[in-house]
């Protein structure tokens, strides 16, 4: 077997791997505790923390050289995005570098412009299909382009004023978006190529939230495992009854399976877009589906400390519920996933 086919196989970490993942995981640990996470609520955005991760060459990484980038790999960005879901990190980093990867592709990013490090922020439509009128952006209250489409076009958008934000069960800036009142409207691309580049965009944009909820599972499984080991009855810890150990263990799982689907389908989509286009769709299902579970046990485990509005664990169990709905139903994405697998088999036993 050669290395390629072995790689293909083998999802492991390199040393530089692990490095980029443990130097985000201490910088997140200081600059983001739930003291900041609770503080942006009312925005869904912490400006001076965008900062710092802008700073650290979070959104240039992303990016081609050829644009001023530093040229990482989706098996790069996922881990970022695990470390950003670990902490709950109110930035849109996810929605920016899918959004300015997107508008690369494309053409139509300027080098070291300042989409590229982060000081004008960028956001997309992540609904499936074709949508017409107002959309619920998920980073449409602080992006300074939108970038969506209409109809066979790609197009960016820009507004003088932002739209005021709309409350929504995963913190996050959301707000109704209408092209038709935007300041300035441009076609970045038309066509099927460009729709593909686009859809492409939304693979990027459903692979990160899922490696994200990843990180906010496992964050979320520490924080029900420790006070498990605290908490006593009969004499007991009750993380030795199997009510609690079980549930613990079953999340575990989901942590490593959501994991190495992330990374797995990263790496076909850098290196073999087409041949397991499903990979993405799967990946953010799972988590999607796997995430609320975990969290909803995670508070049940803390009792009636969990259910409280100050708990770090109600904090983690409306962002594993909402942040999957900031694309749209996740079902639209299961169905997505069939499409794709059925028009494979389909093709291949018609061979």
């Amino acid at each position: 077997m050669d290395r390629f086919e072995i790689r293909r196989q083998d999802y492991s970490l390199s040393d530089d791997h692990r490095a980029l993942q443990d130097s985000y995981r201490q910088f997140l640990a200081v600059a983001c505790p739930i003291e900041t996470v609770r503080a942006a609520e009312p925005t869904g955005f912490d400006k001076h923390l965008w900062e710092r991760l802008c700073d650290n060459g979070a959104t240039t990484m992303a990016l081609p050289e050829s644009v001023g980038g530093d040229g990482a790999t989706l098996v790069d960005l996922t881990l970022i995005a695990e470390e950003l879901g670990r902490v709950l990190a109110p930035v849109p980093w996810i929605d920016h570098v899918c959004t300015v990867r997107l508008l690369a592709r494309l053409g139509a990013l300027e080098p070291n412009s300042s989409l590229v490090d982060g000081a004008q922020i960028a956001t997309l439509d992540p609904h499936l299909g074709v949508h017409r009128g107002p959309r619920l952006i998920p980073s449409g209250a602080i992006a300074d382009h939108v970038v969506l489409r209409v109809d066979e076009d790609v197009v960016q958008l820009a507004f003088d004023t932002h739209p005021r934000m709309v409350d929504n069960i995963g913190r996050l800036p959301m707000a109704w978006v209408d092209p038709e009142s935007a300041t300035h409207r441009a076609t970045v691309d038309h066509g099927a190529p460009a729709i593909a580049e686009y859809q492409r965009a939304l693979d990027e944009w459903r692979l990160l939230t899922a490696a994200a909820l990843v990180g906010l599972v496992e964050q979320t499984m520490t924080i029900a495992a420790e006070f498990a080991k605290s908490r006593y009855t009969l004499g007991v810890p009750i993380s030795t009854l199997q009510g609690i150990s079980h549930p613990l263990a079953n999340m575990a799982i989901v942590v490593q399976g959501g994991r190495n689907l992330a990374r797995r389908a990263a790496w076909f989509m850098d290196n073999e877009p087409d041949e397991r286009p499903e990979l993405a769709s799967s990946a953010f299902w799972f988590m999607a589906e796997e995430a609320a579970k975990a969290a909803t046990m995670a508070v049940h485990v803390q009792g009636g400390l969990g259910v409280s509005t100050e708990a770090a664990a109600t904090a983690y169990l409306v962002r594993a519920r909402g942040w999957p709905l900031a694309g749209g139903d996740p079902a639209a994405t299961a169905k997505r996933l069939a499409d794709t697998v059925a028009a494979r088999e389909g093709a291949v036993a018609a061979l």
